[in-house]
């Protein structure tokens, strides 16, 4: 975990000022780590558990009535958590991505969703993120299935700096949610600092012709370079970061879209059921633009190599989405 120096920063404020400063070469995973100790600090009735993750190794050091490790038992990990708000709130239950969510459905469904209970479901190595490890790691279904869920806000951070703040804004939120992280670190977006809000999506680059709209690290980077690529080539192109999947922010959309010729979703999900899919839903009811969408294909992506390679062999790269875009705006 890359906590060095972070040890005596006792305030949820400091925390949030060192992930500021190390934002492209801190991980989602251990910003969360980092935000989520000084939380506990903050508040004894906060519970951390995890199924078998050693992300939260300083929070169960420091914090050890806080904390429990339920081993790699995902559906016994979110029944925990559950039971636990009894007498803890909020409680953070984290494991990897693919199984927190995966394995764990029913229980969350029922259990932690339907009872409108404030668990906070953290999955780590979301995504393609976990590629070498082979295709039963692939996180692609976990957007899908939680934004269905009620009560449920569902949150993908762009950077490490997002993945802090969004913690903070989900303890301090009621009801259940869903925080998406990724692996290895990635560069963040930001130049400037700037207030995060959940459901209250990020303008990046000003409204065009073309609206990127994406969620996720790898993929607002792809759209911040393909934004760029269009504008190189004569054509203007917005960005919108959709951190928040659930609640989608409608008002943002639609401001932004107004005068796009086409919007384009990107993520690191199956082009079905997560953001594209809520993006066309919005679109769709208000008479927008049309919309392509760039995910994973539908097909069983049994694939095994490193992130990079799986986001290519998806489509999810900048030549595809400045095609896709080229392809309606001419």
């Amino acid at each position: 975990m890359t906590g060095t120096g972070v040890a005596a920063r006792r305030s949820v404020a400091d925390v949030l000022d060192h992930v500021w400063e190390h934002r492209s070469v801190l991980s989602g995973p251990d910003a969360y780590a980092l935000a989520l100790l000084a939380l506990g600090r903050e508040n004894p009735l906060l519970a951390c558990l995890s199924a078998g993750t050693d992300l939260e190794a300083e929070f169960a050091a420091e914090l050890p009535r806080q904390y429990v490790d339920l081993g790699v038992a995902e559906q016994n990990l979110i029944g925990v958590a559950a039971g636990m708000t009894v007498a803890a709130r909020p409680v953070f239950a984290s494991g990897l991505g693919p199984f927190a969510v995966g394995r764990a459905f029913e229980q969350i469904r029922t259990g932690v969703a339907g009872a409108d209970l404030p668990v906070k479901i953290v999955g780590t190595h979301a995504g393609l993120s976990a590629g070498s490890e082979g295709p039963a790691r692939h996180a692609l279904e976990d957007l899908g299935t939680t934004r269905m869920l009620p009560h449920m806000t569902v949150v993908a951070p762009a950077d490490a700096w997002e993945a802090a703040q969004a913690t903070v804004a989900l303890a301090r939120t009621p009801g259940p949610a869903y925080l998406r992280l990724g692996g290895p670190a990635t560069p963040s977006p930001y130049a400037e600092r700037a207030p995060f809000v959940l459901g209250r999506a990020r303008v990046l680059r000003a409204p065009g012709r073309v609206l990127f709209v994406a969620t996720g690290p790898h993929p607002n980077l792809v759209a911040a370079e393909a934004a760029r690529e269009l504008a190189a080539r004569g054509v203007s192109a917005g960005h919108l970061n959709m951190h928040t999947v659930k609640p989608l922010d409608r008002e943002a959309l639609l401001a932004a879209s107004a005068r796009s010729e086409v919007v384009v979703t990107i993520e690191d999900h199956r082009a079905v059921g997560g953001l594209g899919s809520a993006v066309c839903e919005v679109l769709a009811e208000a008479g927008g633009p049309p919309v392509r969408r760039i995910g994973v294909p539908d097909v069983h992506f049994d694939l095994v190599g490193g992130e990079r390679y799986l986001l290519d062999r998806a489509g999810i790269t900048v030549r595809n989405a400045v095609t896709q875009a080229l392809d309606v705006v001419g």
